[in-house]
């Protein structure tokens, strides 16, 4: 245990009974899972393959597998499961797919996909806001592991009712499919877990010990996911921060860590507060700020870094002043001080704050990557490929059918598969397998019987090559085969873009060509669907624009946050609703981003749907120690020198304009 201090010493030590780890934002939460994960194998208190570590993102885990996998044996590491609650949720229902009415190579239906088939359930004129609610209503339920019965049960209002007998229809198409989707990782296996006492028990006897990192960010369906794993042993460590709980938007409930206090009161909390990443300042301004909330657990984060530079407070004009003020200031520090531009990043509440920023770098020519673009796995050409490997994976799947057929366009209308689709219904049968029964394609008109009866020998002959082919040659073959690639060549003028768009198909061949991916088309096209863009590619020496969310679990030498207004930080809802805890924490996770330099820039004005706003500085800024501040209109003796840098560049730059 060697470069560990006394408290990560005894996080990985403990092996006696439920340990959660409280850690502190830069504290080396990942090297304590890490290092007891080898602990736990090297001292034989546990067998690899009885070890699991679960996190929420395919990074997370890919980090976590690179961190392990150079601390054992590669046989060790090889049967260590390391993993996301989805990929896990994945692979439970897999193996017991049966004890949930599924047969093998069921489908995951993504975000898109869900709301076509809620779209199609919803009332003939429904608007968009009426599709939003119900899917997010049903996201709702699935996350708190409520059947469709038991959402009939909690829905209150008449509308939730509506939307709940709509639950009801959409789970049932589901199964129609042989599909699941997201959400239904989770709540289908803590379903078979808390029914089954054997299934619970095999699982059990699989899984012995488990290392749950994010243990704050757990909805209520993955906390008892965890509970019905670890059964009444309570061989877990779960790792968390509190301070840094953010995502009650999508479901998370912090106070699981403090659940998990009473549903084991043998639990051993060991707080890590020595952080590893930031100055002296910006953690005694991270504690001053958090302290505001209220704790079960009250950490104070400290470091030997050394005091830093103060914390810088700009008051701003308006977003264009502010814009200016950042890319000027990166360029000085750049050139001051021969920082790369990926050292940098800059944080907003709301991605479209990104927008005058981005002007301002371009002027000045600063390289930037803005987090939250389109995903990968959401471009275009990229779903087209995925749909057709859905199909061949699994004939049951109507919504990657109803893709597939038109990507390319084959002459066969809506017209056309709404009778399809009719025929399909009143016999019982898949779309795909309908689209294979001549006396169907009889009923049709002779085009669309003929772009039917080719896709349908394309779908059946690139189903044989799946069987025994490799995964890479599978998706090219669908790439060249299904016409996908020709039609992109048709549609696409630019070259510079058709070149761009075929790269993106390239990458997604390369994807299957990993090592220790399954091999079958039903477990690929699963596994492609728990990916995010999130996890894809790396920006490079870039300036990082992303949202305050986007930025958890990252660090940058330098950190400008802006738009630190009332009502923008915290947000105008938390405050009219009274509770402003989670928009600390989100300020908290900010701030905790920067090593050396912080930057905290308001506006006296923004621009909102066209008109001027006036705002006032966010309160949050008010709880910052003000010896550890440098405001505005306050300049010392020491800064004289650097001012005048600065100025020096900032002229350089306006020439450089204007010379170009």
């Amino acid at each position: 245990m060697s470069g560990l201090n006394t408290p990560q010493q005894q996080a990985v030590a403990y092996l006696d009974g439920p340990l959660l780890v409280l850690a502190g934002a830069g504290s080396g939460k990942t090297k304590v899972i890490t290092e007891k994960v080898a602990h736990l194998i090297h001292s034989g208190q546990m067998a690899a393959e009885h070890i699991a570590a679960i996190t929420f993102t395919n990074k997370a885990a890919r980090e976590m597998r690179e961190r392990v996998g150079r601390r054992i044996s590669k046989s060790a590491a090889e049967a260590v499961t390391v993993t996301t609650f989805h990929s896990l949720g994945l692979k439970f229902l897999q193996e017991e797919c049966r004890q949930v009415g599924l047969r093998r190579g069921f489908s995951i239906f993504d975000s898109d996909d869900q709301q076509g088939l809620i779209k199609d359930l919803l009332p003939a004129g429904a608007d968009k806001d009426a599709l939003y609610a119900a899917q997010g209503w049903i996201s709702k339920m699935k996350n708190m592991a409520l059947s469709p019965e038991q959402a009939q049960e909690h829905a209150k209002s008449l509308r939730e009712k509506d939307i709940a007998a709509l639950y009801t229809r959409y789970q049932g198409r589901l199964q129609t499919f042989n599909a699941v989707d997201f959400d239904d990782l989770i709540r289908l296996p803590l379903q078979v877990l808390e029914s089954d006492a054997e299934a619970r028990l095999r699982w059990q006897a699989k899984l012995r010990y488990l290392l749950v990192d994010e243990c704050q960010d757990t909805n209520g369906a993955q906390y008892r996911m965890i509970k019905a794993l670890a059964g009444s042993r309570g061989l877990f460590t779960c790792v968390g921060d509190d301070d840094q709980s953010i995502y009650a938007w999508r479901g998370a409930q912090p106070e699981n860590l403090d659940e998990l206090g009473r549903d084991y009161p043998a639990l051993k909390v060991i707080k890590l507060e020595q952080n590893y990443r930031c100055s002296a300042r910006i953690l005694r301004s991270a504690n001053a700020v958090i302290a505001n909330n209220p704790h079960a657990h009250l950490k104070k984060l400290w470091s030997q870094h050394g005091e830093g530079a103060p914390i810088r407070i700009w008051s701003c004009k308006n977003n264009e002043h502010e814009a200016q003020r950042v890319a000027a200031e990166i360029q000085y520090l750049v050139q001051a001080h021969s920082l790369p531009y990926s050292e940098f990043a800059i944080l907003f509440r709301g991605n479209h704050q990104s927008r005058p920023l981005e002007k301002e770098l371009q002027l000045l020519k600063i390289p930037y990557h803005i987090t939250g673009g389109t995903a990968f796995l959401d471009r275009g050409e990229v779903k087209d490929v995925l749909a057709w490997l859905r199909v061949i994976a699994n004939p049951d799947d109507d919504a990657a059918f109803l893709r597939a057929v038109t990507s390319p366009k084959r002459e066969v209308g809506s017209t056309s598969l709404e009778k399809l689709a009719q025929l399909a219904h009143n016999a019982h049968v898949p779309l795909s397998l309908a689209a294979q029964n001549s006396s169907y394609m009889s009923a049709l008109s002779a085009r669309p019987a003929a772009g039917l009866a080719e896709f349908s020998r394309l779908i059946v002959k690139l189903r044989g090559q799946s069987k025994n082919g490799k995964a890479a040659d599978i998706v090219r073959a669908v790439i060249n085969e299904s016409g996908i690639l020709a039609q992109l060549r048709l549609e696409t003028k630019n070259e510079a873009l058709f070149l761009r768009r075929k790269e993106n198909l390239d990458e997604l061949a390369q994807w299957f060509e990993s090592e220790r991916r399954p091999s079958g088309a039903g477990d690929l096209a699963a596994q492609l669907a728990l990916l995010s863009n999130a996890d894809r590619g790396e920006p490079g020496n870039q300036v990082r624009l992303m949202s305050l969310h986007a930025a958890k679990g990252l660090e940058f030498r330098c950190v400008f946050i802006v738009g630190c207004e009332q009502g923008n930080l915290p947000h105008q809802s938390s405050i009219d609703e009274g509770h402003t805890e989670e928009e600390r924490r989100l300020f908290y996770v900010g701030i905790t981003r920067a090593k050396e330099r912080l930057y905290l820039a308001h506006s006296a004005q923004i621009k909102r749907w066209g008109e001027q706003v006036h705002l006032l500085p966010s309160k949050f800024l008010d709880e910052l120690p003000e010896a550890d501040l440098h405001r505005d209109g306050v300049l010392r003796e020491d800064q004289a020198e650097e001012q005048q840098a600065r100025a020096s560049v900032h002229r350089q730059a306006i020439s450089a304009l204007f010379d170009s």
